[in-house]
């Protein structure tokens, strides 16, 4: 195919207006900064030649016609419906949505369809939704088009300030369960949050085509733990399409419309954001009154800034630029922010000349778990410092402060939501950027309320808050020490309740309820230390329970705590990255467990090593590596017994002496191992 030049971008024009007639050809030659692609496009029946012009121009061409098609004016909020699915892992959440898109046309139907919203690699593996996606849909129902936005939301508690921003944007929600597993923990914790947002909830029970499917128990266990009627659910099947119209059909008969208008002064929720390389942040935003256009200026509540609107639209599941956005709809902005952290979640944008009160929530995201992140080779150190600060860009609720170890050098200290949290960014670190990394054993922020004046005057306040074990202040200068808080939601079959009561009394849980949600499945409320459950916690209850428990915690604020710092010393010099917080009472019996697993991890050396477990000054435990042995006296064939003593002592004044000037050499994958527990 012969291509020519076009001389100047008009020339295109009239091949754009009757481009559903033409035959298009997209031939993409793309560089490494992907603006080198290019489209060709031929007339089906004209003898000319190709035309050939850069394929951002004809996007931009194509769109500003295709959008000219959509006037968001012409839908009305009583013709808005904006809801989220919410589920347990692997229910059928992203399965649902991709049939929903199907139906409605946004995308074409096809066998490729599979989890559509999940464009990260680890929500395609893990099954989980890491970021929250929206698709606006257009739905014909008794002769009216309405606009239905979906808006796809996490659904792991880690991320539960982002989904409680989320749905805040909605009115109603699908909750999903399984025919077959039933309820789960998560869907409790889902379904709570849905509850406590007030929004109108729309039962939905999917895999009726399983062959153990028994929807008619699932409906009496949602009847009994959340007080639905169970003919309020619908069976569906998402994988055949089996009723997924009728669920369509009952989000525009039972839930409600929002309540904004287009008269109000512009405000608008910022519910997700992402950051492009080539156009900043894009922000994706819920309307809460007035109407959004092109090349208004906006401010941002949280910092104060101001932006000018570059470009806004809908996404259906991808961008779709259009003139305005109005009240009560949802879309997309990019406003030439320059960092993720200037649109943060649940942030509040509203018109420079129309200022308004902003939306009541708000609140910067709080890390609850930290951990050391370095370099697997000092010498990729640079090249990790550049991959973290791009997956920042992109995630703001990571906080980053930079940290060095003696063992394992230059690195960085990183707070996450919680664990699948972190789980998540080094996934992602080693997927999308090839990172090889050593991450430390997770700890959880503890404060101390302090007692002494000089303490108080420099920290400018009474009450700190610990994220690094090593700098655990001493009791003589602390009034209490608090830690932090979870409830765990657990559900089980009753087979498994006596070996999961004994292992939550063992992590220092306390009961608060249980009540059985069927014949044999049973709900307990327990109330951990968030300590107790972040390292191991929930492999252990998968293996007491054949894998039939399901876990789910929140945040429970803080209590006080009877902890202590316990430190690690090799041959008398403490070991930083092993200082551990532990409760009082468990002090010894977890410095020896210590000391046991660290006598296996670090190998022997030409010299003896002790390895003590100290609460200050106080030994607890300790164990000792043997050094090895080399046979000084198989030189000596006899003689006077006078000569083997003078090369004993000899050899053992220097081992004495390398004891002292000696390094200790901890391999780098013990340092999680050594820290993980084995309850029996």
């Amino acid at each position: 195919m012969q291509l020519s030049l076009i001389k100047h971008q008009g020339c295109a024009t009239p091949f754009l207006r009757h481009l559903l007639d033409f035959r298009v050809y997209q031939t993409r030659q793309r560089s490494q900064c992907c603006n080198t692609a290019c489209t060709v496009i031929r007339h089906r029946w004209m003898k000319r030649a190709p035309v050939f012009c850069t394929h951002n121009t004809i996007n931009k061409m194509i769109s500003t016609q295709a959008d000219k098609s959509i006037d968001m004016s012409k839908f009305p909020v009583e013709r808005i419906r904006n809801f989220s699915i919410i589920a347990h892992i692997d229910h059928g959440k992203s399965t649902l949505a991709d049939r929903l898109l199907e139906l409605t046309g946004a995308i074409t139907t096809t066998d490729k369809n599979k989890q559509v919203l999940d464009k990260l690699q680890v929500e395609r593996e893990r099954g989980i939704t890491v970021k929250a996606q929206t698709a606006s849909l257009f739905y014909k129902y008794q002769g009216q088009t309405y606009l239905l936005n979906l808006i796809d939301t996490p659904g792991h508690v880690d991320f539960s300030y982002e989904v409680s921003r989320s749905i805040s944007a909605c009115q109603g929600v699908l909750l999903i369960v399984d025919a077959n597993q039933g309820i789960q923990a998560q869907t409790v914790a889902n379904f709570y949050l849905a509850f406590e947002a007030q929004l109108t909830i729309i039962p939905v029970i999917n895999k009726i085509d399983l062959k153990n499917a028994d929807p008619e128990r699932v409906e009496k266990q949602i009847e009994k733990v959340f007080d639905i009627p169970t003919e309020e659910c619908i069976r569906i099947s998402a994988k055949l399409g089996t009723n997924v119209e009728q669920v369509l059909q009952e989000v525009v008969k039972r839930l409600p419309p929002p309540t904004f208008k287009k008269e109000d002064p512009f405000k608008a929720l910022v519910f997700d954001s992402n950051f492009d390389h080539y156009r900043g942040v894009v922000a994706n935003i819920a309307l809460f009154g007035g109407c959004l256009s092109k090349g208004d200026r906006i401010i941002s509540a949280y910092l104060g800034k101001s932006y000018e609107v570059n470009e806004l639209g809908l996404l259906r599941p991808d961008e779709h630029p259009t003139d305005r956005l109005y009240a009560g709809q949802v879309g997309y902005v990019i406003a030439g922010m320059k960092e993720v952290k200037e649109a943060q979640i649940g942030d509040t944008l509203y018109h420079q000349k129309h200022p308004v009160e902003a939306l009541p929530g708000f609140k910067p995201a709080k890390a609850m778990v930290f951990a050391g992140m370095y370099p697997m080779d000092q010498s990729d150190y640079s090249a990790l410092r550049s991959a973290v600060e791009k997956l920042t860009l992109n995630d703001s609720s990571v906080t980053v402060q930079r940290d060095s170890s003696l063992a394992l050098g230059a690195g960085w200290r990183l707070g996450f939501l919680g664990l699948l949290h972190m789980e998540v960014f080094n996934q992602r670190l080693e997927q999308e950027y090839n990172a090889s990394v050593i991450v430390t054993a997770p700890t959880v922020p503890y404060k101390a309320i302090l007692s002494s004046a000089k303490l108080i005057k420099e920290h400018g306040k009474e009450e700190i808050t610990i994220v690094n074990p090593a700098q655990f202040p001493d009791r003589s200068v602390v009034k209490e020490y608090l830690e932090p808080m979870v409830m765990g939601t657990i559900i089980t079959p009753d087979d498994y309740i006596g070996k999961i009561m004994s292992i939550c009394l063992n992590r220092r849980a306390v009961q608060k309820n249980m009540v059985y949600i069927d014949d044999h499945r049973v709900m307990m409320k327990y109330l951990f230390p968030l300590n107790e459950i972040v390292v191991d916690f929930y492999d252990l209850l998968k293996s007491m329970s054949s894998g039939y428990a399901s876990f789910d915690y929140e945040d429970a604020g803080y209590q006080a705590a009877h902890v202590i710092k316990m430190d690690i010393l090799l041959n008398g010099k403490p070991v930083e990255e092993l200082t551990t917080i532990v409760h009082k009472d468990r002090a010894y019996s977890a410095g020896k467990a210590m000391c046991e697993r660290l006598q296996d991890a670090i190998p022997r050396q030409m010299f003896e090593i002790a390895v003590q477990a100290a609460i200050g000054s106080k030994v607890i435990a300790r164990e000792t590596i043997k050094a090895y042995k080399k046979n000084v006296l198989a030189k000596c064939y006899g003689g006077d017994i006078t000569r083997k003593m003078k090369l004993l002592k000899k050899q053992a004044e220097g081992k004495k002496k390398m004891r002292y000037v000696g390094t200790v050499q901890v391999p780098k994958d013990a340092f999680i191992n050594v820290l993980k527990r084995k309850d029996k």
